[in-house]
C-alpha cells in the first residue's frame, strides 16, 4: 500500500471513530460506555492492520475526547485501551497470534498477582476468561490438527473483534486495579470497587462486546472488499 493511500484511510476511518467516541450515551459521565468508539476500535484494527488500526483509534480518542470532555482528565489514560484493542484485532486478524497471547497472560498474571485483584469476585471479569480460554484452545487446536474449523476468514473476525475489545477492557481492568487507579483517579474504597465488580461489571462489558462483535462480523468482510476493489485508486 502507497503512503498516501495509507494516511486516506487513516484519515477517514479516525474521523468516523471520532464521531462514535463524541457521542454521548445517556447516565454515563465517563468510561467503556460514555463514548461509541469501541464499535469502530476493532474494525480498525483488522482493516487497516495492526499499526495503522492503533494510530486512526489513538487519533479519534484523542480528539474525540478533547470535542466532548470526559468527567476528569484521567479519562485520557483509561481510553488508550482503544487503540491498544485496535492494535490486538488487527494481530489476530492477520494470523500473529503469540503477541496477543503474550499481552493477555501479561495483563492477567498482573491482575491475579496483586492484592486487590485477588480480593475481588472472579466472576467480575467472566468474559475476558471466557474469550481468553476460546482463543487459547482454538490455537492449540488448529495447531495440533493443522485445519481450520471454519473459514478462515469467519474465524479471523469473530477472534479479531473479540480479542481486541477484551484487550481493551483488560487494559483499563490493569490500570483500575493492579496500579489502583480507583483510588489514586477516584478516591474509591475497596468496598465501593468490590460491590461495582459483583453488580455492574459482569453485566456492562460483554454487553459492549456484544454489540461490536454484532457489528464487526457484519462489516467487515463488505468493508475489506471494497478497500481490496480499490487497492489502486489512490
Amino acid at each position: 500500500m502507497n503512503r498516501s493511500r495509507r494516511i486516506a484511510l487513516i484519515a477517514v476511518f479516525a474521523a468516523i471513530t471520532t464521531v462514535l467516541d463524541a457521542i454521548v450515551t445517556p447516565g454515563f459521565s465517563s468510561g467503556i460506555w460514555y463514548g461509541w468508539v469501541f464499535v469502530m476500535s476493532p474494525i480498525n484494527g483488522m482493516i487497516l492492520g495492526p499499526r495503522d488500526g492503533f494510530l486512526a483509534t489513538l487519533i479519534s480518542v484523542l480528539v474525540g475526547h478533547s470535542l466532548v470532555f470526559r468527567d476528569s482528565v484521567y479519562e485520557y489514560v483509561f481510553t488508550l485501551g482503544a487503540p491498544i484493542g485496535a492494535l490486538m484485532a488487527g494481530l489476530v486478524f492477520r494470523g500473529e497470534k503469540r503477541w496477543v497471547l503474550t499481552y493477555f497472560t501479561v495483563f492477567l498474571g498482573a491482575y491475579f498477582l496483586s492484592p486487590v485483584g485477588r480480593s475481588l469476585p472472579v466472576w467480575g471479569m467472566w468474559d475476558v476468561y471466557v474469550a481468553f480460554a476460546a482463543f487459547l484452545g482454538i490455537t492449540i487446536l488448529e495447531g495440533w490438527t493443522g485445519r481450520t474449523l471454519v473459514s478462515r476468514l469467519k474465524m479471523n473476525t469473530v477472534f479479531g473483534a473479540l480479542m481486541g475489545l477484551e484487550a481493551d477492557i483488560l487494559f483499563r481492568i490493569f490500570v483500575l486495579v493492579p496500579l489502583r487507579g480507583y483510588e489514586l483517579f477516584y478516591g474509591l474504597t475497596t468496598e465501593v470497587l468490590v460491590m461495582i465488580w459483583s453488580v455492574q461489571a459482569p453485566l456492562i462489558t460483554p454487553i459492549k462486546v456484544g454489540a461490536s462483535l454484532l457489528v464487526s462480523t457484519m462489516l467487515v468482510p463488505s468493508i475489506l472488499k471494497i478497500v481490496e476493489d480499490n487497492a489502486f485508486s489512490i
